[in-house]
């Protein structure tokens, strides 16, 4: 296979493009500037890749010769899980600075269930699951549409 001038320039473009997209503020970009350059990266695999042969199962016969090399099909395989991964994890990044600023001034405070008094911001606090079941128990105990969770509520306490 000879390369392309068109899968040549395709790659740079996307080289270029996701490398002046990643350098912007926006996370948003940022992740798209990732997946622009992962998906260069497979091309310029692909077109390093050498000739087409024949499927690397057989060996020691005849047709060794137009075997085609399965390292390059590994290694675009690995980048194409490591660029999901790198995906996967900026998507979160991007949810939690989402989160974050809609939460605005109140930051990551969580709300004291006893006093019914707010941490400061900068004293954020997570509370431990089993915190957070209990009052969700004491919640759902103390409403009467779920009898059977002040049952559960009860015998928790005792």
């Amino acid at each position: 296979m000879t390369a392309s001038a068109t899968l040549i320039l395709l790659m740079a473009v996307l080289y270029a493009v996701g490398i002046t997209v990643m350098l912007e503020r926006s996370l948003t970009r940022v992740l798209i500037g990732f997946m622009l350059v992962g998906n260069a990266t497979n091309l310029l695999i692909l077109l390093v890749s050498g000739p087409n042969g024949t499927a690397p199962i057989v060996t020691g016969t005849v047709s060794d010769e137009g075997m085609a090399d399965p390292v390059p099909q590994v290694l675009m395989l690995t980048a194409i899980v490591i660029n999901f991964g790198l995906t996967a994890f900026v998507l979160a990044l991007i949810y939690r600075s989402w989160w974050l600023a809609q939460l605005g001034d109140q930051g990551d405070s969580v709300p004291d269930q006893h006093h019914g008094e707010t941490e400061a911001a900068t004293d954020a606090t997570f509370d431990a699951v089993d915190l957070d079941d209990a009052a969700l128990q004491k919640i759902l105990a103390d409403s009467d549409e779920h009898p059977d969770a002040h049952n559960r509520g009860m015998e928790g306490e005792r």
